[in-house]
């Protein structure tokens, strides 16, 4: 019996799947956009002559990163006229349940988990879509230089200082983080509980004196336009949010993990209304993230039932 071509080539796509979400969705900081790149992999791939495709992975990375380096230079344009902060779309990932599989794999996971982080994310925003690239290509999943230049088509020369540059940018500006899971997720559901409860000397105690909130909406959905600074003035706006949601029968807070750490999300009615996002680091929460933008939030529609 001859084998399936078409099942063939659609077993070699899927084998590779996982790892080309992962290239789109860091660089372009949207699910759905990350999955409509990978969609146009995928109706080029089963197009290709395969007879000339040597490596079906990095053929298929290097399609899927010039995708969504055509993608984001398109999406730059858009973000200038966002009203208030662009914060990435939120993925549900399962990075805790694996990253102390193995002390080696358990570092490729930590190093995988901190770069979906929002935090990152956030910081990665600020490249241009070339060091994007190199960094995610480089830093998020190992590609060798020779091969990040293939991909974009640069000498390795170039693509090594695209490397340094997009290095040096996020090390300054890429908040620390808290490594251990169990410590991560102890701090959200002590942060949540006392959110509930309306505590705030409660939320007080687990914030960082110079905590932000930082909150998305675009215009969709009431949020906060500008961060919120201090311990104090986050945690009356936390209590006051969350005693409001409390108080509606409808409300419900489901925590999960978020890219790669500890969040949570809130729905009414059964629909996703909020996520929260939290960076953690000494002990406390050093950052919140807010997001409200209800384009962002329909993927997650059934999580956490």
């Amino acid at each position: 019996m001859t084998a399936d071509p078409t099942a063939e080539v659609t077993e070699v796509f899927e084998e590779h799947r996982a790892v080309l979400l992962g290239v789109a969705y860091r660089m372009l900081g949207r699910v759905a956009d990350a999955e409509d790149v990978v969609q146009e992999a995928w109706l080029r791939w089963s197009a290709a002559d395969r007879a000339q495709v040597r490596e079906p992975r990095g053929y298929l990375v290097r399609v899927t990163t010039r995708l969504a380096i055509d993608r984001l230079r398109q999406a730059q344009s858009r973000r200038e006229a966002y009203v208030g902060t662009w914060l990435p779309e939120p993925l549900v990932t399962d990075f805790e349940a694996t990253v102390a599989h193995s002390q080696q794999e358990g570092a490729e996971r930590a190093v995988l988990a901190e770069s979906v982080s929002l935090a990152v994310l956030v910081v990665l925003e600020s490249l241009s879509p070339l060091e994007r690239a190199v960094f995610v290509l480089r830093e998020a999943f190992g590609f060798p230089y020779a091969e990040i230049a293939r991909t974009l088509e640069r000498s390795e020369s170039a693509v090594r200082q695209l490397a340094g540059r997009a290095r040096r940018h996020v090390a300054e500006r890429k908040p620390r983080f808290e490594v251990d899971p169990g410590l991560q997720r102890d701090l959200t559901e002590r942060f949540l509980k006392a959110a509930l409860e309306g505590d705030l000397q409660g939320l007080v105690s687990v914030l960082a004196p110079d905590v932000r909130l930082v909150s998305d909406s675009g215009g969709g959905a009431k949020a906060p336009r500008r961060v919120i600074l201090g311990a104090d003035k986050v945690g009356r706006f936390l209590a006051a949010v969350a005693q409001e949601g409390v108080r509606d029968p409808a409300f419900d807070v489901h925590l999960l993990e978020l890219n790669g750490g500890p969040g949570a999300l809130a729905t009414h009615g059964g629909r996703p209304d909020a996520v929260f996002s939290v960076d953690v680091a000494d002990g406390l929460i050093q950052a919140i993230y807010l997001i409200r933008n209800p384009g962002k939030l329909t993927h997650l529609q059934g999580v956490g039932e």
